[in-house]
């Protein structure tokens, strides 16, 4: 009895303090691997934006101002926001309608999980090819001494300079490349969502394959198909490298006049500028995306 009353144990922690610490532990233990990605994100995303937030309103001295926002709405400002715009709606509804056929008809095909599981990689692979490597796979086979311009030019007699490719319908080509499987990737769960109960039901009720696309099929898939169309817009939008990898004399869209703000040897001190014309981008972005976000809540109600 005095070897318990001697134990050093006796000086414990209460059963609810106890039981408090392991609370906390239990909350805090499980968001401890989502560390890395916030500081991810805060230093790569959320500290950037703030910076070309900030400093669109900041004049060279650093004092606030309203007079950058006016670059917004001068022509050549205005021009390369409508070629963006123009170029990523082009390409996103190309990616849409293309990727939604191919995600449709992957799953409709033969229950093979090995060909969806390859198909799958490699639109992961395609979606994220991009850059300078994509431009110059389409120069060496597009361009003016491409492998297809010189093979048609052989067996039919076509000639051409390949400078097609530089300027919107080779870029609206290129893009496609990158926007169609990603179009598969981000649809392809709401295709797979669809049950065989629904056109079963149709059927018994003796609805056509129309009736079923018009009636159920349309509009459970609409809010998917326009949020990942959307969500293509956004990344068509903001990408920068291949058309830099391209153009390089030309400031025809708003990544490119950023570029040439920022390392015009002419026009020195546009910092603001180019801060300005990403703050416009920015925006865009955002109302892409809060829409992409409401559409996709609507799609997880009926096929979550």
């Amino acid at each position: 009895m005095s070897d318990v009353l001697l134990d050093p144990r006796a000086d414990a922690q209460p059963p609810t303090q106890q039981r408090a610490g392991r609370g906390v532990g239990k909350r805090v233990l499980p968001v401890l691997p989502t560390v890395p990605f916030f500081l991810y994100i805060g230093l790569f995303l959320l500290v950037p934006t703030v910076i070309v937030v900030v400093g669109a309103f900041r004049t060279a001295d650093g004092s606030f101002t309203l007079s950058n926002l006016g670059s917004l709405f001068t022509g050549e400002a205005l021009a390369a926001f409508g070629q963006s715009i123009a170029l990523s709606a082009l390409t996103a509804v190309i990616g849409a309608v293309v990727g939604a056929v191919l995600a449709y008809a992957l799953v409709t095909a033969a229950g093979n999980s090995f060909v969806r599981k390859i198909v799958a990689a490699a639109c992961s692979v395609l979606a994220q090819f991009g850059g300078i490597m994509l431009a110059f796979a389409f120069i060496a086979t597009l361009g003016s001494n491409g492998t297809v311009t010189r093979l048609l030019a052989s067996w039919f007699g076509s000639e051409s300079d390949g400078q097609w490719l530089y300027g919107f319908w080779g870029l609206a080509l290129i893009y496609s490349y990158f926007q169609i499987p990603l179009m598969v990737l981000v649809f392809l769960p709401a295709v797979e969502g669809m049950r065989p109960q629904w056109r079963e039901a149709t059927e018994t009720l003796g609805g056509s394959t129309w009736v079923f696309w018009r009636r159920v099929a349309g509009p459970l898939l609409a809010p998917a198909f326009l949020g990942s169309t959307l969500l293509l817009f956004a990344n068509a939008f903001s990408a920068y490298a291949t058309a830099a990898a391209l153009i390089t004399q030309y400031n025809t869209l708003v990544p490119l006049q950023i570029r040439g703000a920022l390392i015009s040897e002419v026009n020195l001190g546009q910092a603001n500028l180019a801060k300005v014309l990403a703050l416009g981008m920015v925006v865009i972005v955002a109302v892409v995306m809060a829409l992409y976000a409401w559409l996709s809540r609507r799609t997880e109600r009926w096929l979550g």
